[in-house]
């Protein structure tokens, strides 16, 4: 019996636990990055369902990252080396060694789940306060600051021009968009950057009212704007075919993420495709997201996860939240000078791509200041605007750099 009890030990995960492993250069007496990597689940854990911040992917994320981390089958649950080659998907061992994640993981690589949830982000997205101010498409691109910062930053820490660039992306505040460039340029950091991503987009209530308040006047929060002008059906219309007509025909690499978005937001104001519309609002929207989740979540292993590029790339993350509030903010009291006072510089810092999250900041600290001020729908033009910049600021890094993968 006792035999029996050891053997069985021997075969369970605890025993590969208390195994001694090498990390940094240095023997541990046990699993020490395995028992790292459990913290930090447990903390992405916390963070979704206690504090409630983008539960609906840190759940799933943080679920792909246990199952990847337990030990003796974790190796068995994605085949990460299937993926990343010079040569591409190694098609013969998928079909012989591949699990459900390895297949779940097709739709990341071939790039089909990130434009996927950018048609629900469409259904759901109501962009007449961009069409009725088309001046605040300015602020959604003054907010891309925060790409080319990290963009930059990262390369100053040694980064190849790829990896720099899907670190930058993660300025964009689209956790999609991250995961679209990353699949292309950098496959090998796509766990630690869909996590700083989406860690970074919850915390946009923390990070960004500091950066407004510190670079705004209290009279400059107090502006209250003027009421928007009705947008009439036919500009609905038009709108979402014109853009991705123009989109697509300057920037191809661009079309799949913003002609989905355009789709989307196309069969919601069409009025004639209800169906359509629900359906990738909800029951689409929750499945992709599930799979991506899920997937992405478990590329992060603690051998893959644990480098000192992975606290690089979260540093980098919150310089690029950062610059990117800052760039709509400036930007917005550059219009404010401008208009003569008629535009409130906080909505420039919704020009990050968290739809609706960054334009209910704006409100809040405005109406802090001014409890009259009502900025909310005035804020939505920039974050909607912030949703097309990164998806083109994503066709440019793709087409500038893709070559060099």
């Amino acid at each position: 019996m006792l035999d029996a009890l050891k053997g069985l030990f021997n075969g369970s995960g605890f025993s590969s636990l208390f195994s001694p492993t090498e990390y940094w250069g240095y023997e541990f007496a046990f699993d020490i990055g395995t028992i790292i990597m459990y913290v930090i689940i447990g903390v992405l854990f916390y963070l979704a369902i206690v504090k409630k911040f983008e539960p609906l992917l840190l759940l799933p994320i943080a679920f792909g990252m246990l199952l990847a981390n337990i030990p003796t089958i974790s190796d068995a649950v994605f085949h990460s080396d299937i993926f990343i080659r010079a040569e591409g998907i190694d098609w013969a061992r998928l079909g012989h060694e591949g699990g459900l994640i390895d297949y779940l993981y097709l739709g990341v690589k071939l790039g089909v789940f990130p434009p996927l949830i950018f048609l629900g982000v469409g259904a759901m997205t109501d962009f007449k306060p961009l069409i009725a101010n088309p001046k605040s498409l300015l602020l959604g691109a003054a907010a891309q600051l925060g790409v080319f910062a990290a963009f930059f930053g990262a390369l100053l820490l040694g980064f190849t021009v790829p990896e720099a660039a899907s670190i930058g992306i993660i300025g964009g505040a689209d956790g999609p968009t991250a995961i679209y460039v990353t699949k292309t340029l950098a496959p090998h950091l796509l766990g630690a950057i869909a996590i700083a991503a989406y860690s970074y987009m919850a915390l946009v209530p923390f990070i960004q009212p500091p950066i407004m308040k510190a670079f705004t006047t209290k009279k400059e929060r107090s502006i209250v704007m003027d009421q928007l002008r009705p947008v009439s059906k036919t500009e609905e219309v038009l709108f979402p075919i014109i853009v991705a007509l123009v989109v697509s025909l300057i920037l191809p690499s661009a079309t799949a993420l913003v002609g989905m978005l355009m789709l989307g937001n196309l069969l919601r104001v069409s009025g004639v495709a209800d169906r359509l519309s629900k359906t990738a609002q909800n029951e689409l929207m929750n499945i992709v997201t599930i799979m991506l989740g899920v997937s992405v979540g478990a590329t992060a292993s603690a051998k893959n996860f644990l480098q000192a590029q992975t606290l690089y790339i979260i540093l980098l993350g919150l310089c690029a939240f950062a610059f990117a509030t800052l760039g709509g903010v400036i930007f917005g009291k550059i219009m404010s000078w401008i208009t003569k006072g008629k535009i409130n510089p906080l909505i420039g810092s919704a020009g990050v791509s968290a739809v609706p999250m960054a334009a209910r900041v704006s409100q809040m600290v405005g109406q802090k200041e001014n409890p009259a001020n009502f900025l909310l729908m005035h804020a939505m033009g920039p974050n909607v605007a912030g949703v097309i910049g990164s998806a083109v600021a994503a066709g440019v890094f793709i087409a500038m750099f893709s070559n060099l993968v």
